[in-house]
């Protein structure tokens, strides 16, 4: 016969799950708004596109996301 106690850590136990995470993936997602500055330091860089089409690389003002020429889309 079980007591108590056994039949509570019974129910507590969770079943084992699997966690698949593709660290390449996550590393190259958090780094799409970053840029390096070597020595395995990032800061932000401006969300916004450049006219070709290319990621602006200038840093974002402090409360938004946006640099200095682009924070009018931060309006929209």
């Amino acid at each position: 016969m079980k007591t108590r106690s056994q039949t509570i850590k019974e129910v507590n136990q969770m079943p084992p799950y699997t966690v698949e995470i593709d660290f390449d993936e996550a590393s190259s997602a958090w780094k799409l708004n970053k840029k390096s500055q070597g020595n395995g330091t990032y800061t932000y860089k401006c969300m916004a596109t450049t006219k070709q089409g290319n990621p602006c690389n200038r840093k974002p003002l402090n409360e938004c996301d946006f640099c200095k020429l682009h924070r009018k889309l931060n309006r929209l």
